[in-house]
């Protein structure tokens, strides 16, 4: 049973076997509510299902104005410690491709994004924490050639992302599904049934209040 038109559920369906499972996001401890947001977005629009972070705060920065409401069709996985976390992804396949301005660290295009990949984004001012640069398998930096050394996080996320995108297209990778069975029933039933029934139950719970 679905709560959302035909041409919704459609919409939906087309999004979920587009969604790139190991292709995924970590964001270690990036405080600017723009910044946050504005990655979400992005991630939404390339087909990332889950994103990690660290934040040191209490909830993660996102303004829902910035992020379109993004942060509902991808999966925000809180992580405690971010070595810990990043070394469990490697010991389930993903690379680990971290973004640093470094002498050894490559064009962000001579990565191989067709494999299983986690692309860590660091703090706007002190970057990628040297503990998860050890951590990394390929550092990355974009190009620069004026004064300023390096572009805001959210767009250098835009410009990474989107350099997977086009070699995963070209690989054929968003042509057959990469979420597993499980996880594709999973999700079309939150997104067409459980967060509508939520909701409306919510707006029935506050008109209640208010009568």
């Amino acid at each position: 049973m679905y709560l959302v038109t035909s041409r919704r559920l459609n919409r939906i369906k087309e999004v979920l076997n587009r969604r790139q499972r190991d292709l995924r996001i970590f964001i270690e401890n990036v405080r600017n509510v723009h910044n946050f947001s504005a990655i979400l977005r992005t991630c939404d629009a390339v087909g990332v299902m889950y994103v990690h972070f660290y934040y040191e705060g209490g909830n993660p920065p996102i303004n829902r104005e910035i992020a379109r409401g993004s942060e509902r069709w991808v999966v925000l996985i809180r992580e405690n410690d971010p070595v810990q976390a990043l070394r469990r992804l490697k010991g389930e396949g993903f690379q680990i491709v971290a973004t640093a301005l470094s002498e050894d660290s490559k064009d962000f295009r001579e990565a191989d994004y067709t494999k299983p990949t986690v692309i860590v984004l660091g703090n706007e001012d002190r970057g990628v924490s040297a503990a998860v640069l050890d951590v990394a398998d390929l550092k990355v930096k974009i190009p620069m050639y004026g004064m300023v050394q390096s572009l805001n996080v959210s767009v250098a996320n835009a410009l990474i992302l989107y350099e997977a995108q086009r070699q995963r297209l070209a690989a054929g990778m968003y042509d057959k599904p990469s979420l597993t069975p499980e996880e594709y029933d999973r999700f079309l039933k939150l997104w067409t049934y459980d967060r509508i029934l939520e909701r409306g139950l919510s707006k029935a719970r506050l008109r209640e209040d208010s009568s």
